[in-house]
């Protein structure tokens, strides 16, 4: 399971040994997505409807660009944030209505630092 712990100007989110830092200044990009993209695993799992740790797009297989995957179920529809340096996150929760708030806080910190 996600845990999520939410700051002023920041969102940590912890999953086992899985944890990411996401600055809001950070975001540039939120939208949703149905799957995840092919990607190689670094480190972390995926197993029945779960998938943690940190990937590489094929196509990045020859950068450094990390994508950090956070889903509690691949059912169900995915954030996909990008931030400033190009670093992707995928994430949802279990809930589904926690997902989609997430997201419009995700939306709401973008368009406030755009105005």
């Amino acid at each position: 399971k996600n845990w999520t712990r939410m700051e002023p100007d920041k969102m940590t989110i912890l999953s086992g040994i899985y944890y990411h830092e996401l600055r809001y200044d950070d975001l540039e990009q939120v939208g949703w997505v149905e799957k995840i993209p092919p990607m190689v695993r670094l480190n972390g799992f995926s197993a029945f409807e779960k998938g943690k740790g940190v990937y590489q797009e094929f196509k990045d297989t020859l950068t450094d660009k990390k994508v950090y995957v956070f889903v509690d179920n691949f059912e169900q529809q995915k954030i996909h944030l990008v931030n400033k340096d190009s670093s992707q996150l995928f994430l949802n929760l279990k809930d589904s209505v926690e997902t989609l708030e997430m997201f419009e806080l995700f939306k709401g910190k973008i368009e406030a630092a755009t105005k």
